[in-house]
């Protein structure tokens, strides 16, 4: 029987999609039974037709189709009422946020859901197609460059004119992983001066590569400011002083700074304190890719640009999503790429192996139970046993004996 698999229309004004008619073809192609749900594509500029003509069924409700689907495919976590639909032993593939929905992970284990939480996957050569977090944040750092010129009231290349020269703007980017490094190309295509720091000692190459100057405090000498994940790590406190010292005269130079760093797992990082940011020109802009985990700076609104003391905050939400239409295609390629590499081409089956470390980094829960190593419920620590009060040593007799 072939494999059934669904892919769900987002809710809560998630504009992108799980899967395209480009992957829903490639799926068929595997031997797959591929249903997606009504305008699961429409904000992202694929309609239903474009489905059906890649060889989707499209149902206008999905409950019944959830309760036999083998596998689901989502952007982001399902509703609870959705979840409870699956049949036990489904595989569902999403960015599912098991850091802060601890809630949501109990409820994959209570229906006996295979979930796997994609933003977890490792960093290894042979998962690359597989990451989402490198599709998605490489076009947030591109978005980013754009959302911060559209608030920039002035030029960012360098023109020469009869009226005099237009000089270039200065742009700072502060993070230099996949958003920041297309955040940083981005800026110098469009003929800005870039400069950017990271805690990471190699992301002083890669800056350079593109033409941009890498500010950055020496670290110790043992530090290289990386887990061996390959993220960013947080930093001692005396780094982080000796870093702000050199950030806040480096950053009031500026004209645009853009904030990227994040921490997996942990709230973002503060960058830009409140005496830095007043310390930007007025009319400078500084964007926070990372204001849905706390923000790079305090003073930064989720889904809002504000304006404090002259200088623009620029915090939208879903970044990626702004995009919505290339994050869904290089999204569900990242899905595609997974199920891809773990499907049974001759049995025409889904072979999960739990041992393999893609599996294992991403899995969350598996036959009612959560099984993702930094997910399990701490066992708490025995209680020593009580002591035994000393008994006190008994009276020595006198030679002569007790009685006078």
């Amino acid at each position: 029987m072939a494999v059934s698999l669904t892919v769900l229309k987002e809710a809560g004004g998630e504009p992108r999609v799980a899967a395209t008619p480009e992957t829903v073809k490639k799926m068929s192609a595997l031997g797959m039974k591929v249903t997606v749900e009504a305008g699961a594509g429409a904000e992202a500029g694929f309609d239903d037709a474009s489905y059906k003509s890649a060889g989707a069924n499209v149902a206008k409700t999905i409950g019944a189709v959830l309760k036999k689907s083998d596998v689901v495919f989502a952007v982001r976590a399902p509703a609870t009422a959705q979840v409870k639909a699956m049949k036990a032993g489904a595989v569902l593939v999403a960015s599912l946020n098991p850091y802060q929905d601890a809630a949501g992970v109990k409820a994959y284990a209570a229906a006996k859901v295979r979930a796997m939480a994609m933003e977890l996957m490792p960093r290894i050569t042979r998962a690359q197609s597989m990451d989402i977090l490198s599709s998605q944040s490489n076009l947030s750092g591109y978005k980013a460059v754009l959302d911060a010129t559209a608030e920039y009231t002035r030029a960012l290349p360098m023109m020469m004119t009869a009226a005099g020269t237009v000089p270039a703007a200065r742009v700072f980017v502060m993070g230099a992983g996949v958003a920041g490094l297309q955040a940083i190309a981005t800026a110098k295509r469009l003929g800005a001066i870039v400069s950017a720091t990271d805690v990471r000692r190699a992301a002083a190459e890669q800056v350079e590569s593109l033409g941009g100057t890498f500010v950055m405090v020496e670290a110790d000498e043992d530090d290289s400011g990386e887990t061996a994940g390959g993220y960013a790590k947080e930093m001692s406190a005396d780094y982080k002083k000796r870093q702000q010292a050199l950030v806040t005269e480096h950053i009031a130079k500026q004209d645009i700074v853009i904030c990227t760093a994040l921490i997996p797992g942990r709230p973002a990082p503060e960058l830009v304190t409140k005496k830095m940011l007043e310390g930007m020109k007025p009319g400078s802009v500084l964007v926070d890719l990372a204001v849905e985990q706390g923000g790079n700076c305090k003073l930064s609104k989720a889904g809002k640009v504000t304006v404090h003391k002259g200088v623009k905050l620029v915090a939208h939400k879903n970044v990626p999503g702004r995009l919505a239409g290339n994050a869904s295609e290089l999204f569900s390629r990242n899905l595609f790429n997974f199920i891809d590499a773990f499907f049974d081409k001759e049995k025409k089956t889904l072979a999960l192996d739990w041992e393999d470390e893609i599996v294992a980094g991403i899995g969350l829960t598996r036959d009612g139970a959560v099984v993702h190593p930094a997910l399990k419920a701490a066992k708490p620590a025995k209680k020593p046993a009580a002591k035994k009060p000393a008994k006190k040593p008994a009276a020595k007799k006198s030679a002569r004996g007790a009685k006078k």
